[in-house]
């Protein structure tokens, strides 16, 4: 089936216009005819493919662009955006993740540096302040689309070095046996700050995610606390409850 025939609305269906066009991307998108980054025509076009009026496809894409499922970029047209799914069950790094999920990541390096603690830090990893770490702040990127900024912090009695880390963190820690077996991590939504909202290509006053995480080695060591910030427009967590077997 053609995207013109995909997308064209059933005169015998009493949903206005707008909604069955959007219905009907969501549909495509959901089954994976539509994927993340492909191009959608431009309104005028597609309203002439599917014999409605602009004024309804741009309704549509209105409500998509609000939801995340399309993305808008001035001069280029309207792509499909989707919503990342991080399942909060499975402790894995940026880049594996991505990977797993069939896109290529990248990484934008802001600092690489050895560095020393602030108070926070040195809380957070349970060394003593102004102690060695080394820093690695960067902007984490999804098939060229820039997803979260993120700052790890390490101490340095690991042993790791800025020229040790390449695209994954978690793959030049693994090469010294230093795997994390469990972590703790707390998100709170807020507005981005400016600097945020440039770096993540964001419009004005947008939300995000920040999130802190501390992952801990076997012997209860902690290994590194991540403090990221995260594209709320493109990114759910995901937690899956179990009920314990007893009746209310």
């Amino acid at each position: 089936m053609t995207l013109a025939a995909a997308l064209t609305p059933d005169p015998d269906d009493s949903k206005p216009l707008y909604i069955q066009v959007n219905d009907r991307l969501r549909a495509l998108i959901d089954r994976g005819a539509l994927r993340r980054g492909d191009a959608i025509p431009a309104e005028r076009d597609l309203a002439e493919m599917i014999g409605v009026s602009r004024v309804t496809v741009r309704k549509a894409f209105v409500e998509l662009v609000e939801s995340g499922v399309l993305l808008q970029k001035k001069g280029a047209g309207t792509f499909v955006a989707g919503r990342i799914e991080q399942p909060l069950s499975r402790l894995l790094g940026f880049s594996e993740d991505m990977r797993a999920r069939g896109f290529e990541p990248g990484s934008v390096w802001l600092r690489r540096e050895e560095s020393v603690a602030s108070p926070d830090e040195a809380m957070a990893l349970g060394i003593a302040p102004h102690a060695p770490v080394l820093r690695l702040k960067r902007i984490r990127m999804a098939n060229g689309q820039p997803m979260a900024i993120e700052t790890a912090v390490m101490s340095a009695q690991f042993g790791l070095k800025p020229q040790d880390i390449g695209e994954s963190l978690y793959d030049a820690v693994r090469k010294r046996d230093l795997l994390p077996v469990r972590a703790l991590q707390r998100i709170r939504a807020r507005i981005g700050a400016v600097s945020e909202i440039e770096l993540l290509h964001l419009e004005k006053a947008s939300a995000v995610l920040a999130i802190e995480r501390r992952s801990f080695l076997a012997d209860g060591r902690v290994l590194e606390v991540t403090f990221s910030c995260y594209r709320a427009d493109l990114y759910d967590f995901v937690v899956e409850l179990r009920g314990g077997g007893e009746g209310r």
